[in-house]
């Protein structure tokens, strides 16, 4: 069921979240970049076998997954508190969209906190977006709020919690090369 929540949220999204006083404006609508949905995230208990189920599934070969980095490269910080977060990633290039599997390995995390409250399945849809500060200002104004960001090689991200307005939460990933 979550599965089919993309689309009907991507319209709604797109159509109703009000970012200049109620009123949708070309500025909201055009905030990710033209709304291209860059990944699908999905946490899962167990980065082997569901790799595996995904590659069986989407009849491609199975990716090797990685380990992130630790807190003295990535920086991650939940919840406003610095911590040892990490996961293990497995991304599926699909051409238009990537879906990547999380398996939450240490430390409070987003990732963790979903598993435990909510079990495997979708945690997030990301853009692919310039500007990461203005972006968090804007959604923030917006009634969101930052549940966790970090760096990556060549990167950043930031998790923001859309779940009261829209039902789940919005990965923004801002690339340097």
């Amino acid at each position: 069921m979550k599965k089919l929540f993309i689309v009907p949220f991507l319209i709604l999204f797109f159509s109703i979240f009000p970012f200049s006083n109620g009123k949708v404006s070309e500025k909201s609508v055009n905030i990710f970049g033209g709304g291209r949905v860059a990944q699908i995230g999905v946490v899962v208990h167990d980065i082997e076998n569901a790799s595996q189920a995904y590659a069986v599934f989407l009849g491609i070969d199975k990716p090797q997954w990685v380990l992130t980095d630790n807190v003295d490269k990535t920086h991650t910080v939940f919840k406003g508190d610095s911590t040892e977060a990490r996961a293990k990633l497995a991304f599926f290039e699909l051409g238009n969209i990537t879906i990547e599997l999380i398996e939450p390995v240490g430390g409070p995390s987003t990732w963790q906190e979903f598993l435990e409250n909510k079990g495997e399945g979708i945690h997030h849809i990301a853009f692919e977006i310039k500007d990461m500060d203005k972006k968090i200002e804007l959604l923030t104004a917006g009634g969101m709020s930052p549940l966790q960001k970090g760096d990556y090689e060549g990167g950043r991200y930031c998790y923001m919690d859309g779940v009261s307005k829209l039902g789940l939460i919005l990965e923004l990933l801002e690339n340097f090369n």
